[in-house]
């Protein structure tokens, strides 16, 4: 008995020994910065050195009277809200349309065009689509002439720019959460399905109320990934999008953009950080509303 313990012991100490090194790591590159950035946030703080103090909460109170910061928060927002709903709508009607009989034999095609974009690197595809809105040159002002609709400035007036990121960041994503939802149908047992045929359940009723439930944990996993990413929204902005001077993110301002202008443009990091963690708060909110509403049972 001494001995199975002490074998177990041991066992427990080498797992504990054997992560220690990726828990160190990640308390470094990850706890440490996050509960710096709420330190900072309290600060008055510049990377210069010159004139750094503890300020309290003025830092929060000027974001709410920052003009840049409440358009940054609605964009990010809207951009957030319609990236999520089309991209789970979307990846999960064509996760169940290649879970079908008739499309099994090509479906290993159509999962390799839908997931091309996901490994395809941000900035080419940010560049790509970037020549596809071209207002002279670009093929969707072309697509669109041939239905005699007068070619559109996609990228240059902020009530085009966002809806049209918005697109391109669906069609990025969508093939992802596609291949996600793809593993979760297969794991659903076919009985359920004959058990709902001999009910005559059929079409919607079969969705509803056999599909959609025992599918609610990948549903809340792909909720919670695609919230965060929306959220965090970054690249696509800074390299299709510019203001008249040239200079990248301004025409469609989001908030990691105001985070990145106001920590190293403007070099106020004490403000940047009270935006970072109030984009971290949204987040962590929108998560935990995501889990109640999901984890509840019907």
């Amino acid at each position: 008995m001494n001995k199975k313990r002490s074998r177990l012991n041991n066992f427990y100490l080498f797992c504990y020994i054997g992560l220690l090194p990726t828990v160190l790591l990640y308390f470094i590159f990850r706890i440490i910065p996050i509960v710096d950035t709420f330190r900072l946030s309290f600060y008055s703080w510049s990377v210069l050195g010159v004139g750094n103090k503890f300020i309290g909460l003025e830092n929060y109170f000027k974001l709410f009277s920052d003009k840049l910061f409440i358009t940054s928060l609605v964009n990010t927002t809207l951009f957030a809200i319609l990236v999520v709903s089309f991209s789970v709508a979307i990846s999960l009607a064509l996760a169940i349309m290649l879970n079908n009989k008739r499309m099994e034999r090509f479906s290993p095609i159509y999962e390799l065009i839908y997931f091309l974009p996901v490994v395809t690197p941000m900035v080419p595809v940010a560049v790509m689509w970037k020549w596809i809105y071209d207002p002279q040159y670009g093929l969707l002002n072309y697509f669109l002439s041939l239905f005699g609709i007068s070619p559109k400035a996609w990228l240059v007036y902020p009530e085009l720019a966002l809806y049209a990121i918005v697109i391109m960041s669906v069609w990025k994503i969508v093939g992802y959460y596609m291949m996600i939802f793809l593993v979760g149908l297969k794991n659903i047992s076919k009985e359920y399905y004959e058990a709902a045929l001999i009910d005559g359940a059929v079409g919607w009723q079969v969705f509803r109320y056999i599909t959609l439930p025992l599918l609610r944990p990948i549903v809340l996993y792909v909720l919670v990934v695609a919230t965060i990413q929306a959220f965090n929204v970054f690249t696509q902005v800074y390299v299709m999008t510019s203001d008249i001077q040239g200079a990248p993110g301004r025409l469609v301002r989001v908030l990691v953009y105001d985070i990145y202008e106001n920590g190293f443009r403007y070099f106020k990091m004490g403000y940047a950080s009270a935006e970072a963690v109030i984009l971290l708060l949204i987040v962590l909110v929108l998560t935990v509303f995501e889990f109640r509403v999901m984890g509840k049972e019907d």
